[in-house]
């Protein structure tokens, strides 16, 4: 079996754009997607706020859509969803994502509206370890998915339920409807059922992944930035995750979703198996940690912890609501304004990243 292929590239603000096409070429996209299909961009918005190191960048999806226009692949799609602390439309906005859909005249549609995107019952022929049983009333997929490529536009950055965050979960949001707190328990096994799914479904998987800025701690929104300027490339999921859990400084193989996934042969989460194009990344190490905060707490005690055998009466009423509201608080009413708008101001000031960001355009804050 040939080895899985996972391309790094340092960059700059001066060369991304044409080191995203080089870096998407050394990955073998043309290999991994299949012609005369469409493709979807599933962009990834952590926060609505434009948070560097959470959300996908707009140099990532503009490099990206030059890359794939490049080679060929021209009948792009964008597919938003939203989820229970984030708006979709104000995170293409703050994020300057929106303006470079227009521009490039790539569609845009929202997993949510049933004008976009039907949701229909799928039964997978890969056995599930999770799902079947967290919905017993059937798995929903976007109809809309079936038959076309995805691109997956993740960040380098830690998660406090999952450890590391990228590739892999990047389908959770696009596969999964509103109902997708349900899986939190099995956070694990439902992003390994989710990429079986993919695997079904696409004819063809990629991911471009932006660390040019990484976010380090509670993930995916309260972290820090940290510079390492280097982007991502490969078409297969579970390495890629693999190689960025590593570089930040995690063994692969003990983070429970990556490791259930090499063991599947749903790809390979082995580092020494895994070959490296272009940047040896094989001895960074950038001593990332994930912490904890408000929710992370919560969550060690509902999901995982002694309290979870109230999950039904708690996430599956209306009380769930109780939680969205205080995670909404949380993040947007403290956190934001205390802790993450003065990190970004910093970032502006004083990152070669932030200034890069400035140059798109303003948006509101």
């Amino acid at each position: 079996m040939a080895r899985s292929i996972v391309a790094a590239v340092k960059t700059t603000p001066a060369t991304v754009l044409r080191d995203i096409e080089s870096l998407m070429t050394l990955a073998g996209m043309q290999t991994a997607l299949a012609k005369g299909v469409k493709t979807i961009l599933k962009d990834n918005i952590s926060w609505h706020f434009p948070f560097l190191s959470a959300n996908t960048t707009p140099w990532q999806l503009e490099g990206t859509i030059k890359a794939l226009h490049a080679s060929g692949y021209s009948d792009l799609v964008s597919v938003h969803n939203n989820t229970v602390v984030t708006d979709p439309y104000r995170g293409q906005e703050l994020n300057k994502l929106a303006p470079l859909y227009k521009k490039y005249g790539v569609e845009e549609k929202y997993n949510f509206k049933p004008e976009d995107i039907r949701w229909v019952p799928y039964k997978p022929k890969a056995p599930m370890i999770a799902l079947d049983k967290i919905f017993p009333g059937g798995i929903h997929i976007p109809e809309y998915f079936i038959g076309k490529n995805i691109v997956h536009l993740p960040t380098v950055k830690t998660h406090i339920y999952t450890t590391t965050t990228g590739a892999m979960k990047n389908a959770f949001g696009g596969l999964l409807n509103t109902r997708r707190h349900y899986t939190h328990t099995w956070i694990h096994e439902t992003l390994v059922d989710l990429l079986a799914i993919q695997q079904e479904i696409h004819p063809g998987l990629f991911a471009v992944m932006d660390g040019t800025l990484c976010g380090s701690g509670p993930g995916p929104r309260t972290m820090i930035p940290v510079e390492k300027n280097l982007i991502l490339a490969s078409a297969d999921q579970v390495a890629i995750d693999a190689v960025a859990a590593k570089m930040m400084g995690f063994d692969p193989l003990t983070i429970p979703y990556l490791r259930m996934a090499h063991e599947r042969k749903l790809g390979c989460a082995d580092p020494r198996d895994i070959r490296i194009e272009g940047e040896d990344v094989t001895k960074m190490n950038f001593g990332f940690s994930v912490g904890d905060n408000l929710a992370s707490h919560a969550g060690d005690i509902f999901w995982f912890g002694p309290l979870r055998f109230l999950q039904k009466l708690l996430f599956h009423t209306p009380l769930v609501y109780l939680f969205i509201y205080a995670s909404f608080f949380y993040h947007d009413y403290f956190w934001w304004p205390v802790k993450g708008k003065p990190l970004m101001e910093t970032m502006r000031r004083t990152s070669q990243w932030g200034a890069l960001f400035e140059s798109y355009g303003s948006a509101a804050k």
